[in-house]
């Protein structure tokens, strides 16, 4: 399928006197997490929280920060979360997209919002 860039809106909600930033992210359905640059976490003027290990692709350990919580915004979508700060560009896993209630449509090559539910996030509690 290739790679998967859609458009978000980041913001502090502690901050809402900052202005958001747009920015293009990769996403990623085998990340779990959040992840942006040390840049867009200085921009929104994040706290970190914590620090996280977390494994590459090459199998090599990272200590890194974990800042928030920021508001990630999407169409008609937005959710609360927390980040991992790496690398230059954003990454929207996982846990972020089914929040939102996000599909990736292999055809368009482009993140939707669920078809079944284009009003309002659907979530499955079993």
């Amino acid at each position: 399928m290739g790679l998967v860039y859609t458009d978000i809106k980041l913001s502090n909600p502690r901050k809402p006197d900052l202005k958001p930033i747009e920015v293009k992210a990769l996403e990623d359905t085998g990340a779990l997490h959040l992840c942006i640059s040390e840049i867009m976490a200085n921009q929104l003027e994040l706290e970190i929280a914590d620090y996280r290990n977390i494994q590459t692709a090459d199998e090599k350990i990272h200590n890194l920060p974990y800042v928030g919580p920021i508001r990630v915004d999407f169409e008609n979508r937005f959710c609360f979360v927390g980040a991992m700060v790496i690398g230059t560009e954003a990454l929207l896993g996982a846990v972020p997209m089914e929040d939102m209630d996000l599909v990736v449509s292999p055809a368009h090559q482009r993140v939707i919002v669920n078809p079944i539910s284009p009003n309002k996030p659907l979530y499955k509690i079993k």
